[in-house]
């Protein structure tokens, strides 16, 4: 096995963390947090913990499935925290984690920006049909 000088092995991590390249795990994580639902969701969160219900009602256009699938992604990806207290019926909160509530000032940015240009964008979009 050839032996490697530490700019190799720099270079080479590097390129591991290349979100350019499909495989990358950066590039899957980007994935992820660009989807609109979960976009909406940390948002939606931003105030504190809410229940499914709640998520639900607050999101506009979103399935059971889909807001499902995105908790359960979320979770799993540790931006989302899930509580489970028994009571009768069993209550369930979702709440951001500190990784989650570190990102939430860029989608925040992302879901103002929309607000702040979505009539230039629409002017465009006609222009574009037109």
């Amino acid at each position: 096995m050839p032996t490697r000088t530490a700019d190799e092995r720099r270079a080479e991590a590097r390129r591991a963390y290349d979100a350019y390249l499909a495989e990358c795990p950066a590039r899957q994580l980007l994935d992820r947090i660009a989807d609109k639902w979960v976009t909406l969701v940390l948002n939606a969160l931003a105030d504190g913990p809410r229940r499914y219900a709640e998520l639900h009602r607050k999101i506009a256009g979103v399935s059971q499935k889909m807001l499902t699938q995105t908790l359960r992604a979320l979770e799993r990806d540790g931006l989302v925290s899930r509580t489970v207290t028994a009571s009768v019926p069993v209550r369930v909160d979702y709440a951001l984690t500190p990784l989650g509530v570190s990102l939430l000032p860029v989608v925040a940015a992302v879901k103002e920006w929309a607000d702040g240009h979505i009539e230039e964008v629409a002017a465009a979009r006609a222009a574009y049909d037109g």
